[in-house]
């Protein structure tokens, strides 16, 4: 039997994957929680029923609950990145979604065990060992598995129940899904409705062609304004007040002393690093027996003394560094193929190498020079020092004033005082937007902080925000500027331009039902066409996927009814473009299922029974959950 299965993997999804910055904070944060509410023990050993609800007497616990809420937190972080909403990790929203599936699937297994079905500890194990996210080169590592679990606040025990419990889940689903299948009736209606073809002629009148007054008057401006004043309202704004730290602010040239002895303590942790300056000639063309040939020329022209840089111009294939004498540059152990690394290590400067062979053929190497430098002088290290002293001050600096600023802009009731005591600039944004920002509040995580409940409507300051990696900000919304209705003479053109365009697509939309009243009077459409100069066409065998037609002309074709005695098929659209379209039905031919390609039979029978499968499905576990006694705490 399939099994099918979604939570197990969910569970670990992604979770190999870097996150980092302000994400990797909140991870860690929600780890946090976790343990705050119900401790350590009982996030990773288990432990003692604290019931959110019964599903037919059966209990969910707190815990669970706050661990599909955490799991689902960390996909979302994952999913965002940097670029999170914190509004979208709130609890209380993802509470009713995570409960919900936690009932569904409870009712899942309750009715699986019912019927019988079981999974055995070997499939569990055959699972696990074949989920990527515990391999390593392809094989199942147990300290990686373990490793994973604990970083993400499970155990073993806790993974396998929860991977048990969605097999058997699945089982359920994948022999209702299994149990249903399409008859060829089914697939004969599906067919003719999905391979449809229509036959119509259809004509076109452009917007251009009709004639419109252009003139629009003061009168008919003004009644228009008035009538239509909600379309012609500045947008919402505020204007913000708001503190940022950077890392660089706090930087401050670093005390030579400080510098000395961060030397002295790294210069003994610093290794010897040797550095082999080489050259080679590469024979990689022809077979083995014509570059062992080739080779011993080579070798030959060197015995006699021509310069090795000569040598591997003329004869090396490797047409990079035979451009520069065969020089490869220099290694220090680790840029080359092992082979050549090893052979290269038994040199002497100066040494020419007998032919040997790599992955990409035959060489012989120079070594040209051998350094070695056993100890980093203060000056060679003094940039990395000094950056390295000056980022961890400067972040120490930055930090401790974030700290200040929390705890002092939380109860304050605006950022002045909160600038003052730390000696910080309150700096203003103007205009900012809901969906639009510039400089610091081209972030939308800023822009949503600013029309919150909390800062725009109570007039608290925001949470101090992690932008980046040290960045941060809090803001202020010093006012609210609501939507007015702009002055007349601000919009007076855009309001002449939309009656001129209201007019066009009336006398357009008149003209169409002037040809469409002589289609239906019995006046053929081609006749229509002549007589006021329109173009018209005729599509053949137009499918329900058809690119030839303009999408409004071709939905419309289908919604037609099947041309019959006393039964109307026509009647015009508007495009996209604004011009309109006359339509006349000619023809209906359904489709076939007989006559469709083996491939897209095939397509059609998964397709409908996916379709029919989802369906019962859904049907049996509405069907559980109008027969379970349920009860949310």
């Amino acid at each position: 039997m399939r099994f099918f299965f979604n939570t197990g993997n969910n569970m670990l999804q992604n979770i190999r994957q870097n996150v980092q910055g302000t994400a990797a904070k909140i991870v860690v944060g929600l780890i946090v929680i976790s343990f705050s509410i119900f401790g350590i023990e009982s996030i990773l050993v288990g432990g003692g029923g604290n019931s959110v609800a019964e599903v037919n007497g059966e209990e969910i616990d707190a815990q669970e609950v706050q661990q599909a809420i955490t799991a689902q937190q960390r996909r979302l972080i994952t999913m965002m990145g940097d670029d999170f909403n914190p509004a979208l990790l709130d609890e209380d929203r993802i509470r009713p979604q995570v409960m919900e599936a936690l009932i569904g699937r409870r009712l899942l297994t309750q009715s699986a065990t019912d019927l019988g079905l079981s999974v055995s500890e070997a499939s569990i194990g055959a699972t696990i060992g074949g989920m990527p996210q515990f391999q390593v080169d392809g094989a199942f590592s147990p300290a990686l598995y373990k490793q994973l679990l604990s970083d993400n606040g499970y155990t073993p025990g806790y993974f396998k129940s929860s991977l048990r419990n969605d097999l058997l889940a699945n089982q359920v689903r994948a022999g209702l899904a299994g149990s249903d299948f399409a008859t060829p009736a089914e697939l004969e209606l599906n067919a003719s409705i999905i391979n449809e073809q229509r036959d119509f002629r259809y004509l076109t009148i452009p917007r251009e062609t009709v004639q419109v007054d252009r003139d629009v008057s003061e009168k008919d401006i003004a009644a228009y304004y008035a009538e239509n004043q909600a379309r012609y309202l500045t947008e919402e704004s505020v204007d913000v007040q708001y503190i940022e730290l950077q890392l660089d602010d706090f930087r401050e040239p670093v005390a030579e002393e400080a510098i000395i002895e961060a030397y002295e303590l790294a210069r003994h942790d610093f290794k010897a690093v040797t550095e082999n300056s080489v050259s080679h000639i590469l024979f990689e063309a022809g077979d083995a027996e014509s570059q062992r040939a080739r080779a011993a020329e080579a070798q030959a022209s060197l015995d006699a003394g021509q310069d090795f840089a000569e040598v591997a111009e003329q004869f090396s294939d490797d047409i990079g560094s035979a451009a520069r004498g065969g020089d490869l540059g220099t290694s220090r152990g680790d840029a080359f193929p092992e082979e050549m690394e090893a052979v290269i290590a038994n040199l002497a400067p100066g040494e020419v190498s007998e032919p040997f062979e790599t992955d990409a053929g035959l060489h012989i190497v120079l070594l040209r020079e051998r350094r070695v430098t056993d100890e980093a002088t203060l000056e060679e290290m003094r940039p990395q020092l000094e950056q390295a002293l000056q980022t961890d001050e400067a972040r120490a600096g930055l930090l401790g004033t974030v700290g200040e600023l929390r705890d002092l802009s939380f109860n304050a009731e605006n950022l002045d005082g909160p600038a003052r005591e730390l000696g910080l600039e309150v700096e203003e944004a103007p205009g900012v937007t809901r969906t639009a920002g510039t400089g610091l509040f081209a972030d939308a995580v800023l822009r949503e902080a600013a029309f919150s409940d909390e800062v725009l409507d109570a007039g608290h300051n925001s949470e101090v925000f992690e932008l980046s990696d040290g960045h941060f900000a809090v803001l202020h919304v010093s006012r609210h500027n609501k939507p007015e209705v702009l002055p007349l003479d601000v919009v007076r053109e855009e309001i002449a331009s939309a009656i001129r365009e209201e007019r066009t697509q009336e006398a357009v939309s008149l003209a169409a039902r002037e040809a469409l009243s002589k289609l239906r009077s019995g006046t053929a459409l081609e006749a229509i066409a002549r007589e006021s100069g329109y173009e018209w066409q005729v599509e053949l065998g137009a499918g329900r996927r058809s690119f030839a037609v303009v999408p409004e002309v071709l939905t419309r074709v289908f919604e037609l009814p099947e041309p019959a005695a006393k039964q109307d098929s026509s009647d015009f659209v508007l495009t996209a473009q604004g011009d309109a379209v006359v339509i006349e039905l000619a023809r209906v031919d359904p489709g076939v299922y007989d006559v469709l390609p083996d491939q897209e039979r095939r397509q059609m029978q998964s397709q409908v029974a996916g379709e029919y499968g989802g369906l019962v499905d859904a049907a049996y576990r509405a069907g559980l959950r109008d027969a379970a006694e349920i009860n949310v705490m």
